[in-house]
């Protein structure tokens, strides 16, 4: 009977159609699915923290509501997501507290502070653009409620990118100070940004099952090469350079050349000792024990309309 729901669920996935909740699916399939998008959902509540942290400091109003939807987009995101982590029986407050207790990741991008207003703008070209890299693909994905949900996500997203870069190009055209505090952001994000796509794929224990299942359809160095391709560029034309003195286009090739990544820093960042891991975990731990008491008066309504 097993062998042939295995059939089955093999035969949906290479014709490219989609695994739905009721579905009979692999324990490892599931297991893969709950921890990578709980990891994303997660990627999306701890990623409000850094741009939220200038919210109440943006130059204009217009810049202030700007920030505000793009920070409200983002909870949205995490919302979407978790709702299909629940799909595949996973509970919501299980995985958040495996996140305030250290035992699920998120996006290392997100443990590197925000010291200038233009890393807000930095923050929406190169880190948006690098999500965007990663997740457009994910529209196909085998899962069909993480596929659904990866589409609007997807929309959005390159509308925040869009955003960052025109907030960019505001300021280079402005003060010799300005741009310069454009070049610095875009210094210290660069190598972070390339990091988001995970780790070498010699190094990448997940990536050969999740491309056999169709959960993943492109290895983190392909998605990584086509993030520096598409970014290089767009650095010309905004009139900043890229801190790396080894990225230059290779014509043989048909794509650019770059610098190796800090991957001794990549693992230090993952394994908690970022320069704001402890501090993003904590920030997350405390909105959530803070908003116990909504959760409760939600339960507590829910049971008295079942009754």
């Amino acid at each position: 009977m097993e062998e042939d729901l295995q059939r089955e669920f093999d035969r949906v996935v290479a014709a490219e159609q989609r695994i739905e909740p009721r579905d009979w699916m692999p324990d490892g399939y599931r297991k893969t699915l709950i921890r990578q998008v709980a990891q994303h959902a997660h990627s999306e509540i701890i990623g409000m923290q850094p741009e939220g942290n200038w919210i109440s400091r943006a130059p204009t109003l217009r810049r202030k509501a700007i920030l505000l939807a793009k920070v409200q987009d983002e909870a949205g995101h995490g919302l979407y997501l978790y709702a299909a982590t629940e799909t595949l029986g996973a509970d919501r407050e299980d995985l958040t507290t495996k996140l305030i207790e250290g035992r699920q990741k998120y996006s290392s991008i997100f443990n590197y502070p925000t010291l200038s207003f233009a890393d807000v703008g930095v923050i929406g070209w190169l880190v948006d653009g690098a999500a965007i890299c990663n997740q457009v693909p994910l529209c196909r994905t085998s899962y069909g409620p993480y596929a659904r949900a990866m589409i609007r996500i997807c929309k959005e997203e390159s509308f925040h990118q869009r955003q960052g870069y025109e907030l960019l190009m505001t300021m280079m055209r402005g003060t010799e100070a300005q741009r310069r505090m454009v070049q610095a952001s875009v210094d210290r994000w660069w190598w972070p940004s390339l990091m988001m796509f995970g780790p070498p794929d010699k190094d990448s224990s997940n990536t050969e099952q999740s491309m056999a299942w169709r959960i993943k359809r492109h290895t983190n160095d392909e998605l990584r090469q086509r993030f520096v391709d598409m970014t290089g560029p767009q650095a010309d034309k905004l009139g900043v350079t890229l801190p790396d003195p080894l990225l230059a286009w290779n014509s043989s090739r048909g794509h650019y050349d770059f610098g190796e990544i800090d991957w001794d820093e990549f693992w230090q960042v993952v394994g908690g000792s970022g320069p704001c891991n402890a501090a993003r975990v904590a920030h997350r731990r405390a909105a959530h024990d803070n908003g116990a008491w909504v959760r409760e008066a939600a339960a507590a309504y829910a049971s008295k309309q079942e009754s």
